[in-house]
């Protein structure tokens, strides 16, 4: 059945893990409203949870993207997926603000090489036409993971607490560890039920070439900047969205949860179709430029045009309306953006995507702690996206300094190598 062909299973395997991955990451947004009043904690602190997590995220994305190149997806995912799990029943047994901080920092471990590892995997197992598509879909299920986190907790924290929720996600992250242990291997060649059709779509394996870390750095440095601009958005919707609802219109901790999901749900869509139409203006261009550089500006135009309306109106369902579309927006540049570091270096792409998803880490370690401090000192829940759209219009204009058409290259034996395992 073409539903179960091995390079399907291995992209919904991806699926699967990037929806866990949000599942765990964001599960405590939600929780928050239980462990903030069983600890005493006030907004600032609360933010400094939020952003434990990417302090480790942060300095793993390029160790782990090397990790990945150099000893492939499997077995870095098993190792990290095991981790991340772990910290997961952590976080439902901390005592305190010094625990929660320590399972944060601990499952930022575990998640640090994860999105660099799949971007590994996905350059050995599908062809150059459907990255976009792959990142997007995949990318989908983190959103989605986003989606049914606050439903799912405050359903779990309503009937059991807030510490079953977490002993929750992590049974389902011990699970996933089994699934791809089982499931995957690291070249499509070696799995057991690959056809020859999929064999002639994806790029021959070539050697592991070293990496150029000086040249590859600075030629990932637009792009880094770039998904730091959209990072800040991301961990500022992922960390206080739920929690806006709450407070900023008094609603109830289940109704808040359904229109934090409402505005994640609007995610799903932009990743999927983001994906969707970079591959295919690429198709029908030809342009890399026009497919990445081009769509992530138009994008990120439109999701800082979405914000401005929260700034002049206080009204429940505009705010609704607003950040969905915000949302939708940033999330259209997820798939053009993800596949860049393959299109700029693929012999290099667990290395060249955790430079680029650097970005994203340092602003989820400042965003949410600056949003606290804002809504702490002036009230506000309105004021934490004036940033966001500052930070849009400086990605709106350095979208076009990434140059994805113009593949990394370095000199003398490196070159050689890596135009060898193109």
């Amino acid at each position: 059945m073409k539903l179960f062909r091995a390079s399907k299973v291995v992209l919904m395997l991806l699926c699967l893990m990037y929806f866990i991955t949000y599942l765990d990451r964001v599960n405590v947004s939600t929780a928050a409203a239980g462990f903030a009043k069983d600890f005493g904690l006030n907004k600032t602190q609360i933010g400094l949870v939020f952003s434990a997590f990417a302090y480790p995220y942060l300095v793993l994305q390029i160790v782990g993207g090397w990790v990945s190149d150099r000893f492939g997806a499997r077995r870095t995912l098993i190792v990290c997926s095991a981790v991340w799990a772990g910290a997961t029943v952590l976080t439902g047994l901390a005592g305190g603000l010094t625990s929660l901080l320590v399972a944060r920092v601990l499952l930022g471990l575990g998640e640090g090489a994860t999105f660099p590892a799949a971007t590994c995997a996905m350059s050995r197992w599908f062809a150059k036409e459907m990255r976009g598509f792959a990142q997007g879909i995949t990318h989908a299920g983190a959103r989605a993971g986003n989606t049914v986190a606050p439903v799912i907790i405050a359903a779990v924290m309503t009937v059991y607490g807030w510490r079953a929720s977490f002993y929750v996600c992590a049974a389902i992250s011990f699970a996933w560890v089994g699934l791809w242990a089982l499931t995957f291997t690291e070249y499509p060649s070696d799995h057991p039920r690959i056809t020859r059709a999929e064999l002639e779509a994806v790029p021959a394996p070539g050697p592991r070439p070293q990496v150029a870390w000086g040249p590859l750095f600075r030629r990932m440095m637009p792009v880094t900047v770039v998904y730091f601009c959209y990072g800040w958005t991301l961990w500022l919707f992922l960390s206080w969205i739920p929690q806006y609802f709450l407070h900023n219109y008094a609603l109830d901790l289940k109704k808040s949860a359904i229109f934090a999901s409402s505005v994640f749900l609007a995610g799903v869509v932009g990743d999927t179709l983001g994906g969707i139409v970079t591959d295919a203006l690429y198709r029908r261009t030809g342009s890399l430029k026009r497919a990445r550089s081009g769509m992530v500006a138009v994008c990120m135009f439109f999701t800082l045009l979405s914000l401005v309306p929260l700034l002049f109106v206080h009204s429940l369902y505009v705010s609704l309306a607003c950040l969905s579309a915000g949302f939708f927006f940033a999330e259209m540049t997820i798939g053009p953006m993800w596949a860049i570091p393959m299109d700029i270096a693929p012999a290099y792409s667990g290395t060249a995507s955790g430079m680029m998803n650097t970005g994203s880490a340092l602003a989820a370690i400042i965003s949410p702690v600056v949003a606290g401090q804002l809504i702490d000192r002036f009230g506000s829940w309105e004021l934490p996206f004036v940033g966001s759209m500052v930070l849009m219009g400086f990605g709106i204009v350095l979208a076009f300094r990434m140059q994805p058409e113009r593949k990394f290259e370095t000199q003398g034996p490196v070159e050689a190598q890596a135009r060898a395992g193109v």
